[in-house]
């Protein structure tokens, strides 16, 4: 009976990719910001973050880590994009042992300064404004169901709002995390965002669906130095594969390194190296129970310019 309890959830995921492939349409799924990345530190291993998460970010990373979180612990999360676009996020995990399992919230918003209404009366505006936001808020559960084995599921409510429109959803992630007790090494999977159409106006539009495979392995371990290696492929419904290759660096379990290539992105040009390179770093401060996390990516968007972002994180 247990061992159909564990292979439930692995053949869920393993017939994924055939139902996304399936509702593939390619450049047209909505709600694209639930695919921006939360976690300076993912985005500085090039986002090979799924076997690796194993702080609040795991919310939006893979649900099926946060059951490995022992203590409370927020995190937060500011990104400036060009043209004046801020994106936020804010998760909280509560580790709740008497109901056997981890609870999380998180909220998610993308945002900007208010747009002058223009037309062909009014090219420079007409002395009204307009805004566009996106946001979700989602709840989480995780539960490991053997001491390597664990799962976990996300229920996010997502809003998009644009002048006076507004459209309204739902959506569903489900994440795996299997530790293989070598070295570290994680073998995890995770679909996101996976939910009916949304409906803006009178047209309709599918969430972006994605499926991720991700493993991480240490590959150095000694008493001061340990270096993870970690690799992910993701099957989006609305574009080819994509891949990312991440590399972090701890000395002393203080203070870290992080470089990242992601590729098949539709943002940079292949033939051009450097496109795709992330690089980021981090710091860790414990007192007593307390750990305060400090961490900073640089991400290259290729023909979008260059974004810098930070993310911080209180253990308590």
């Amino acid at each position: 009976m247990k061992k159909m309890i564990l292979l439930l959830p692995l053949a869920i995921l393993l017939s994924a990719p055939a139902v996304v492939y399936g509702q593939a349409k390619v450049g047209t799924a909505g709600a694209q910001f639930l695919e921006i990345g939360v976690s300076a530190r993912a985005i500085g291993m090039g986002e090979a973050f799924l076997g690796v998460a194993d702080d609040a970010s795991a919310l939006y990373y893979n649900p099926g880590a946060l059951s490995l979180l022992t203590q409370k612990e927020v995190a937060l999360t500011h990104v400036d994009y060009p043209a004046g676009i801020q994106y936020e996020f804010v998760g909280f995990v509560l580790p709740t042992p008497s109901l056997a399992g981890t609870f999380g919230i998180a909220f998610y918003a993308l945002h900007m300064d208010d747009i002058a209404i223009t037309g062909y009366d009014y090219p420079r505006g007409n002395g009204q404004t307009f805004t566009a936001k996106d946001y979700a808020v989602a709840l989480s559960y995780s539960a490991g169901l053997t001491d390597r084995f664990s799962l976990g599921i996300t229920v996010k409510n997502i809003t998009e709002l644009l002048a006076s429109y507004k459209a309204t959803g739902w959506a569903m992630d489900l994440g795996t995390f299997y530790d293989t007790g070598f070295r570290n090494f994680k073998i995890c999977m995770a679909i996101s965002n996976f939910g009916p159409d949304m409906e803006f106006i009178s047209e309709s539009y599918p969430l972006p669906i994605d499926f991720r495979f991700g493993t991480a392995i240490d590959v150095i371990q000694t008493e001061k130095s340990r270096l993870i290696a970690a690799v992910q492929a993701s099957h989006p419904n609305d574009n080819l594969e994509k891949y990312g290759l991440g590399f972090e660096y701890w000395f002393n379990d203080m203070f870290a390194l992080r470089f990242g290539k992601k590729f098949n992105y539709d943002y940079y040009d292949e033939k051009d190296f450097g496109g795709g390179l992330t690089f980021g770093a981090g710091a860790r401060l414990n007192i007593s129970t307390y750990r305060l996390n400090l961490d900073y990516a640089y991400q290259d968007l290729g023909f979008l310019d260059t974004v810098n972002r930070f993310s911080f994180g209180f253990r308590f």
